[in-house]
C-alpha cells in the first residue's frame, strides 16, 4: 500500500477506537481496587465504599457461554420473527434508566480521581436512610458532590432518548454511555483467579467463533438492536459522520477487560505480601494491557484486509490468556498465580467474634445437674448463661456480682 494510497480517515477510526477501548479497561481495572484489601497503609475506609461483590467462580466461567448464547439466540428469535421494533424499544428504556446511575457513579470516580483522595474525604459525607418505622430498609452514603454529580449524570441518558435529530443516539452520547457501562461492569464483575479467567476466555473464544462464523445470528442482533453497548468513531480525522463509524462491541471490552483488571489485583496482592503498597510494580497488568492492545490491532488489521467482520475474542482471547503465562514463566510464580485466590478476607476481628459466638452453643439445652459455685444446687438459667461468659469480661464481672449478690 503506498502512502498516497493510505486511507488515514480510516486508520485515525481504528486508532480512536483502540484508545477508548485501553483507556475504559485502565479506568475500570482501578475502579475495581475500591476493595478495602488494597487500600494503602495509613487512609482509613470512607463508609462511601462501596461493599465487597461475590467473585465470579470457575463455575460461573463454564456457565457464562452456554447463558449468553441462550439470550443471544432469544434475541435473533424476536429479531426474526417479531420484528426489531419493539425489543429495541425495550432495551432503550431499560438502558436509559440504567444510564442515569452508571454515567452518574463514573462522574463521581472520576472526580474522586481528579480532586484526591484526601481532599476528597474533607467533604461532608451525607447519609441518606429510608426507614419503615424502626427497620432500616435502605442506607448509603455520598459525599457533597456526589448530591450534585448524580443528576449531571443523568443528561447524557435524557439526551440519547428524547434529544433531537442532533442528539439523539448520536456517536458521542453512545460512547458516553458505552464507557461509564465498561467502567461499572469493570469495578463491579470481578473474577476469582486467573484459573477462571482463562475459563471465561477460552469458552467466550468458542462462542465467539461459533456464533460469527457458524451462524448470521450475532451479525443480525448487532446491526438491527440500536442500543448503547457499543464503541462508535467516525471515519475521519475531522470528526464527520458521513463515511459512517468503526464500532466495538461492550463484551469485547468488559470480557478481556476482567481478566487485566484480575491482573492488576494480582499486581497489589503481591506488593502487600512483600509490604511494598507505596511503589506497585505493575507487571502483569502491564502485559495483559499490552497483549489486549495488541490483539485488538490484529482484528482490526485482519477486518481492514480482508474487508469482513472479525469477532474480536477470536484474537483477544488468546492475546490475554498468553499474556499470564509468559508473565508467570518469566517471573518464576507460575504455580503461585495460577493458584492464587482473590477472595475477600474476612477481618481479624470478624474472625475472632466467629469463633468466639461458635465456641457457645446456644442451642444446646441447660444441664438441669450443673453444679453451682456453692453448695449443690443447681445453677439457675442466669448463673448458666453467666459461666459462658469469658471471666475478665466486664458484663461478666457485673453479672456475677449480682449473682452472688441475690444468692447471699
Amino acid at each position: 500500500m503506498s502512502v498516497a494510497s493510505t486511507d488515514w480517515d480510516l486508520l485515525s477510526s481504528y486508532a480512536g477506537l483502540l484508545s477508548l477501548a485501553c483507556a475504559s479497561i485502565y479506568a475500570g481495572s482501578y475502579g475495581s481496587l475500591s476493595s478495602k484489601s488494597f487500600k494503602r497503609p495509613g487512609t482509613e475506609p470512607d463508609e462511601e465504599d462501596e461493599q465487597e461483590v461475590e467473585r465470579l467462580s470457575s463455575q460461573d466461567a463454564y456457565l457464562f457461554p452456554v447463558f449468553g448464547s441462550v439470550v443471544l439466540f432469544g434475541l435473533y428469535l424476536i429479531v426474526k420473527y417479531y420484528g426489531k421494533e419493539w425489543i429495541t424499544w425495550l432495551l432503550q428504556w431499560y438502558f436509559t434508566i440504567a444510564g442515569v446511575g452508571s454515567v452518574g457513579k463514573s462522574l463521581i470516580s472520576l472526580t474522586r480521581w481528579l480532586v484526591g483522595e484526601s481532599r476528597w474525604k474533607k467533604f461532608d459525607n451525607n447519609k441518606i436512610l429510608v426507614l419503615k418505622g424502626p427497620r432500616e430498609l435502605l442506607s448509603f452514603s455520598l459525599r457533597t458532590p456526589s448530591l450534585f454529580l448524580l443528576p449531571i449524570g443523568a443528561i447524557p441518558s435524557i439526551l440519547y432518548t428524547f434529544g433531537g435529530s442532533v442528539t439523539r443516539r448520536s456517536a458521542l452520547l453512545t460512547d458516553i454511555l458505552g464507557l461509564s457501562f465498561s467502567h461499572n461492569a469493570l469495578s463491579l464483575l470481578k473474577l476469582d483467579s486467573f484459573k477462571t479467567g482463562v475459563v471465561l476466555l477460552s469458552g467466550l473464544f468458542v462462542y465467539d467463533i461459533w456464533w460469527v462464523f457458524g451462524t448470521e445470528v450475532m451479525v443480525k442482533v448487532a446491526t438491527n438492536l440500536d442500543v448503547p453497548i457499543k464503541l462508535l468513531w467516525p471515519k475521519s480525522v475531522l470528526f464527520s459522520a458521513e463515511r459512517g463509524f468503526t464500532m466495538l462491541g461492550l463484551g469485547d471490552i468488559v470480557i478481556p477487560g476482567m481478566f487485566v483488571a484480575t491482573a492488576l489485583r494480582y499486581d497489589y496482592h503481591r506488593a502487600s505480601r512483600q509490604g511494598q503498597l507505596a511503589s506497585v510494580r505493575k507487571a502483569y497488568f502491564h502485559a495483559a494491557l499490552v497483549a489486549y492492545a495488541l490483539g485488538l490491532v490484529a482484528t482490526m488489521s485482519v477486518m481492514h484486509f480482508f474487508r469482513k467482520a472479525q469477532p474480536a475474542l477470536l484474537y483477544l482471547s488468546p492475546a490475554c490468556i498468553l499474556s499470564f503465562f509468559v508473565m508467570a514463566l518469566f517471573q518464576g510464580d507460575l504455580n503461585e498465580a495460577w493458584g492464587w485466590s482473590d477472595q475477600v478476607e474476612e477481618k481479624p476481628e470478624q474472625r475472632s467474634d466467629k469463633s468466639a459466638a461458635g465456641s457457645v452453643d446456644k442451642n444446646a439445652p441447660v444441664d438441669a445437674a450443673a453444679k453451682s459455685p456453692v453448695g449443690d444446687e443447681p445453677l439457675s438459667e442466669d448463673a448458666t448463661a453467666l459461666s459462658s461468659l469469658p471471666e475478665e469480661s466486664a458484663e461478666g464481672s457485673e453479672r456475677k456480682k449480682q449473682w452472688e449478690k441475690k444468692r447471699s
